[in-house]
């Protein structure tokens, strides 16, 4: 994965399946690299062992180290986290909300709900689906995706910039590497936040048990994980939720949500790190109502890319951009600002 692509938060990470084997009935125990070595045209042994030391070879849908023995009718599965990438840019006419554009780039709000690159059980429908029918030429980033800059996940709303010029892309990949670039987010998390504001710092990688999800390392383990720093304020307080804004340091895969999790205070409704279940609160029906709705409200994560800022490639001119928060979320934050209100009413 390049650093270019590290450089983008909280994407559309699944692990994508590259190749998909199943050993013959007849198959006698063979290590998997060297069954690997068989069937993958032009594959080489190092690279084979690599891809397995990184957790990326699968039988029977657990990971395996190179030395497994395959044997009769085993499921032998190669994952990446990048899709592959062959047949899968097909131009299509998706409206995109447009918040800026001139001849260098252009600004993207990005709804929730939708993948920014196409992928494994997701190859239509796409933000690059989009940008590839609505703009011709536009440069490829190191992992040969048109425009891309950054990434948002599939849930997560909000803005994202495009590079129109090769230029571009360099001059914006650039910022983000080296943490000049503004990002800032708007998230609901579980619980009562002590602190008006503070910083979250823990390297972030794969979660040794649970591949869709990434995990904090630290101490001796601290070389599992890519340094990362979350920034975050409190806007408002509702008893058993949160509202705050997390600045991003660094963008690492999933960084908020793995972040704000880390510290006791994962976000409302992200199912992937089971915000989706009741974290703070009480035991009475009504209250399990009551979130239920708010659920129904919001189906996703709380999370939203509100501010982008960075210097313009061509210009110079530092360019910032605000997107108002989505109905969905608004109409969640309402609800229980409204609860916490009568809470503190009965209270009194």
């Amino acid at each position: 994965m390049s650093e270019q692509e590290e450089n983008s938060n909280d994407g559309n990470d699944e692990l994508y399946e590259h190749y998909h084997f199943v050993a013959s009935k007849g198959q006698e125990p063979l290590r998997v690299d060297k069954f690997l070595m068989n069937f993958v045209e032009n594959a080489t042994r190092n690279k084979i062992q690599k891809a397995a030391k990184d957790g990326n070879v699968f039988v029977n849908g657990d990971t395996v180290k190179q030395n497994y023995k395959v044997k009769a009718e085993d499921e032998v599965k190669v994952m990446f986290e990048h899709p592959p990438y062959e047949s899968l840019l097909t131009p299509e006419n998706i409206p995109l909300d447009i918040v800026y554009e001139d001849d260098t780039l252009l600004v993207v709000n990005k709804p929730a709900g939708m993948v920014v690159h196409p992928g494994h059980g997701n190859y239509s429908g796409t933000l690059i689906n989009a940008l590839i029918y609505h703009f011709d030429n536009l440069p490829n980033n190191s992992s040969d995706r048109p425009g891309l800059v950054h990434r948002i996940d599939k849930d997560t709303s909000g803005l994202l910039v495009v590079a129109k010029t090769e230029q571009a892309m360099a001059h914006l990949s650039k910022q983000f590497f080296n943490k000049t670039s503004e990002r800032e987010y708007v998230a609901l998390v579980w619980g009562h936040v002590n602190d008006e504001e503070g910083t979250v710092e823990g390297n972030i990688g794969r979660h040794p048990k649970n591949r869709l999800q990434n995990t904090v390392y630290y101490g001796d383990d601290a070389d599992n994980g890519k340094p990362a720093v979350t920034h975050y304020e409190v806007i408002e307080r509702f008893g058993y939720v949160t509202l705050v804004k997390c600045k991003l340091e660094t963008g690492r895969t999933h960084q908020i949500r793995v972040h704000m999790k880390h510290i006791g205070h994962t976000l409302f409704n992200d199912e992937r790190y089971g915000g989706e279940r009741i974290l703070k609160g009480t035991s009475f029906t009504k209250y399990k109502q009551f979130v239920d709705n708010c659920f129904k409200v919001l189906p996703r994560q709380a999370l939203h890319a509100k501010t982008l800022g960075f210097e313009h490639p061509a210009t110079k001119e530092w360019m910032s951009f605000n997107s108002p928060v989505p109905e969905d979320i608004e109409a969640c934050i309402e609800r229980w600002r409204n609860y916490a209100k009568n809470q503190k009413e009965v209270l009194e």
